[in-house]
């Protein structure tokens, strides 16, 4: 608390420096400028310097005298309540105002009200004002409001009212009533106009929004993003103003502007994304996106795995699926099996000294077709295959010639397969003890101990055959195009752990082949 003699040192000062709050505190160092201005109140009023906030203040009895100066001071300076107060110091303009009323009740300044209109009146104007031919402020004078007025009841009951006028200007016209007057007729034409014009907007935005649907089938009409948005009002912005289209697709301003700015923006990847389709088309849409990422860094275009799988996802570049394997050569057990030497060991350190082999049937409307391949461990090559119309002995024993054929004079593999009945016929048997070669079996019916040559056959279907029509594709012509892929497997489709060649590179990079 701060004695009697403080606070009128405060006030003396504050009168001194010309009521700076602010010089006084620097000078003292207290109190706070909201302090010094209520002990200058206090003061004015003859109160108690510093009446606690909380403490009712005093009531002051004013003379006749002192009322009538403070009446005579407003009605000659300008009749304004808080200047009065300022310069005599008191009263509070409540009760100036209260002092005026009582002494001289018809000379006080009174705020005049704006004239208030009907529900009808202000409908009527409203009417008028969406009339091309009238101008708001000629509206104003006609109605004795101002300007603005007629904008805010515009704003106010057009939203309300409008879908209530046209349901009865539609009854009127139903019922073959004439509209009353030419006012009234140009009134009704002006609606149908803004009718006609809603409706054509709306259908024009439904027409472009079943293109983007159609372009983007997971977009969700009943959802739309901002994005898809702003397209649709790009797309109708030559032919109508964007006040009106905002209002219908209900979209800020500001994120349209927003997406408009970024759809004018180069793509930055599309060189890239023209690169991807190539290669994805070059390699018959086999290709994922981390072959796709190899193949482009090989090019000379380096670019993160993340962007490739992230284009060819918005691009639907997908590679095929897989189906399930149906076909089976096991008739049961007609020979002794020999011992499974593998034992799922699919690595190999050299060329020629684990071989895997079995049959895989291909179901076409034109018949069934089967090949029979061999395939290295050391690197996935295939060594040799053969195709054909039936699953026999001929298949199998012609892939097997072509193999030995290849071998050089110390290499001896071991041949594994599963226990199918081809690899039990005295023909395979024969050729395998003749070459000096090793047999090795999976156990019964365990795809997984020859799950190298069965992940072989998943990626041939689904890079070649699963997922493609062979309608008009006759026998033959499958072989051929089953050949090809063979070939192409060998000599240009890479694998990520050869360290993106494909076998054959890899062979030469090793000095392996010629």
């Amino acid at each position: 608390m701060y004695s009697l003699e403080v606070r009128k040192k405060v006030i003396e000062l504050y009168i001194k420096y010309d009521k700076s709050a602010a010089a006084v505190s620097n000078e003292l160092g207290y109190p706070s400028g909201r302090v010094i201005r209520r002990w200058y109140k206090d003061y004015l009023r003859g109160q108690s310097i510093g009446d606690e906030w909380g403490k009712k203040p005093r009531k002051v009895k004013y003379s006749v005298e002192q009322m009538e100066i403070a009446v005579n001071h407003y009605l000659e300076h300008g009749r304004n309540l808080s200047r009065t107060v300022r310069a005599l110091g008191y009263p509070s303009p409540g009760k100036l105002r209260l002092w005026c009323d009582e002494l001289n009740p018809n000379d006080r300044k009174m705020h005049v009200s704006s004239i208030q209109c009907t529900q009808a009146q202000k409908k009527e104007a409203v009417v008028e004002l969406d009339t091309p031919c009238v101008r708001a402020t000629d509206l104003g004078d006609k109605h004795s409001v101002g300007r603005r007025t007629n904008y805010k009841h515009n704003g106010v009951l057009l939203a309300k009212e409008y879908p209530i006028i046209m349901l009865k200007l539609e009854d009127k016209l139903h019922e073959g009533k004439p509209p009353e007057g030419t006012e009234g007729l140009l009134v009704e034409i002006e609606l149908l106009k803004k009718q006609i014009r809603k409706l054509k907007i709306e259908k024009e935005l439904m027409g472009e929004l079943s293109i983007i649907l159609k372009k983007n089938p997971g977009v969700d009409p009943n959802k739309l993003t901002n994005k898809v948005k702003a397209t649709l009002i790009d797309a109708l912005r030559n032919k109508y103003t964007l006040k009106e289209l905002l209002k219908y697709v209900d979209i800020p301003k500001s994120s349209y502007h927003y997406h408009h700015k970024i759809s004018l923006i180069p793509e930055k990847h599309e060189g890239l994304k023209l690169r991807i389709i190539a290669l994805f088309a070059e390699n018959h849409r086999r290709y994922g996106y981390r072959r796709i990422n190899d193949a482009l860094q090989k090019g000379g275009i380096r670019v993160s795995e993340k962007i490739v799988r992230r284009i060819m996802s918005t691009l639907k570049l997908v590679v095929f699926g897989k189906k399930k394997r149906k076909f089976s050569s096991y008739l049961g057990e007609i020979a002794p099996a020999a011992d499974n030497l593998i034992n799922r060991d699919f690595h190999a350190d050299a060329p020629n000294t684990k071989w895997l082999t079995d049959i895989t049937e291909f179901t076409i409307p034109a018949g069934k077709v089967y090949l029979s391949p061999i395939v290295d461990c050391y690197d996935g090559f295939i060594t040799s295959w053969s195709i054909g119309t039936r699953p026999d002995a001929a298949l199998v024993n012609s892939m097997l010639d072509r193999a030995i054929d290849n071998l050089q004079e110390n290499e001896r593999p071991i041949v594994h397969s599963d226990r199918g009945c081809h690899y039990r016929w005295p023909g395979w048997l024969s050729r395998m003890d003749n070459a000096g070669l090793v047999r090795s079996m999976s156990k019964k019916g365990c795809s997984p101990d020859n799950s190298a040559c069965e992940g072989f056959f998943g990626r041939l279907k689904v890079e070649m055959f699963y997922y493609r029509s062979w309608v008009a594709v006759s026998l033959n012509e499958f072989m051929n195009i089953l050949d090809e892929y063979l070939i192409w497997y060998n000599e240009k489709r890479i694998k990520m752990s050869l360290g993106g060649m494909s076998p054959l590179v890899f062979r030469r990079s090793k000095g392996l082949v010629a």
